[in-house]
């Protein structure tokens, strides 16, 4: 086994500005409407204040923590909380109508501080740029603004919930002309768990409601460009869908399989659907190997068992940094917890050549600090002593349940 360090890039961290920070990047405009909107603006979390939410944009500081943590690359999606907005664009709705305007320079800002921030250290950092699915015809405009940015992290698609009846689901064909715009500037299509979600309203109940669900809207996205055959009319996009594992990809594809071959048979019970009508020429499967990846974050080990619709070219691991839910700071028990017996090679694919392939990284850039900070196969291969008992993230807590299961 060789001895050189291995390389983590994460498909999965968020940064982005502190809201005054933000008022900079604001088309000038909109910055007294922004004064007005800071006024009555209340962080909702406050115990995201003060080091813990420095780190979205302290750059020194979260390099040195990654640093520490072996992490010497990182995808990098929304934090913090965009001018105009009342919640992080990762759980939030997508705007109202008479909402649209100003948060489209809430994003546009952000899209513009993130140039700045990856360009303070491109070679590790690349950027995921934020669209809004209301114009698509000013969505178009914003992938076009991204690739020339050179944010390689490429756009979040946006998940729209059954209750925004205001815009139309993403297997629309409305939605073409902004696939082909995002294949033509040969960016990634990023979903991240979080998106999608009804408006379960509030209190204690509906909070628990959001988090039971949350799993199931995040993938729909993965479901709903499957089926409608986005990846047949555009066979050179690429799309991720980040913290939400993968071991769910089989039986969803299982599925998704069953309901093509019943489509072009036409026996689909009391479903009316000709085989002349269906939009597919391969089962939706086959384009999830071509096209699909998965930010598999802090897999667990049943997420690495491995099969013939998952392979380990399409898991990229991650850590969700700065996030409590995140492995910080315990970056390394979570390798060896999960990757002490998976394969040399196949470790080097997850934790960076995926990535790097997916993102453009230069990994013979990145290598001087891997070999600096980066973890070696003897760490990884040690037996993790203790389950870390302050840890938030759900490796850890899944671990520790089943001790005692």
């Amino acid at each position: 086994m060789t001895t050189e360090p291995y390389t983590l890039i994460t498909a999965d961290s968020h940064a982005g500005a502190s809201i005054n920070q933000y008022k900079e990047y604001l088309d000038p405009a909109y910055r007294k409407a922004f004064d007005d909107w800071r006024g009555t603006y209340k962080n909702p979390s406050r115990e995201h204040v003060g080091v813990k939410k420095s780190k979205s944009w302290d750059g020194e500081l979260r390099n040195a923590e990654q640093n520490a943590q072996g992490v010497v690359g990182e995808i990098i999606f929304p934090n913090t909380l965009p001018p105009f907005f009342s919640e992080s664009i990762i759980t939030t709705q997508p705007p109202r109508p008479e909402d649209y305007e100003y948060c489209l320079q809430g994003i546009r800002a952000h899209n513009r501080w993130l140039k700045e921030f990856c360009e303070e250290d491109p070679d590790r950092r690349a950027g995921v740029g934020l669209i809004l699915p209301n114009d698509i015809d000013e969505a178009i405009k914003d992938v076009e603004w991204i690739a020339k940015a050179g944010l390689r992290g490429g756009v979040l698609l946006p998940l729209i919930p059954d209750d925004c009846t205001w815009l139309k689901p993403i297997y629309h064909s409305d939605w073409e002309p902004l696939f082909a715009a995002i294949q033509d500037c040969g960016l990634v299509m990023n979903q991240h768990s979080g998106q999608g979600l009804p408006n379960y309203g509030e209190g204690p109940v509906a909070k628990a409601a959001w988090l039971s669900e949350v799993a199931y809207f995040g993938k729909r996205g993965y479901s709903h460009l499957l089926l409608s055959g986005v990846f047949e009319r555009y066979p050179k996009l690429k799309y991720i869908l980040t913290e939400s594992g993968c071991s769910w990809a089989p039986d969803i594809l299982a599925l998704l399989d069953k309901i093509h071959y019943g489509a072009t048979s036409g026996a689909l019970g009391e479903v009316e659907l000709s085989a002349e009508d269906w939009v597919l020429k391969e089962p939706p499967s086959y384009y999830a190997q071509r096209n699909c990846y998965y930010g598999a974050s802090f897999p667990s080990i049943d997420e690495l068992q491995g099969n013939d619709v998952v392979t380990v070219d399409q898991i990229c691991w991650g850590n969700d940094y700065p996030h409590y839910e995140g492995t910080f700071p315990y970056n390394l028990e979570s390798l060896q917890l999960t990757f002490k017996d998976v394969e040399e090679a196949d470790r080097r694919k997850i934790f960076a050549e995926n990535a790097a392939k997916l993102y453009n990284f230069d990994l013979e850039k990145l290598r001087p600090l891997a070999r600096k900070y980066g973890p070696t196969a003897e760490q990884i291969n040690t037996p993790l002593e203790k389950i870390p008992e302050d840890s938030g993230c759900y490796l850890f807590i899944n671990a520790r349940e089943s001790q005692f299961a």
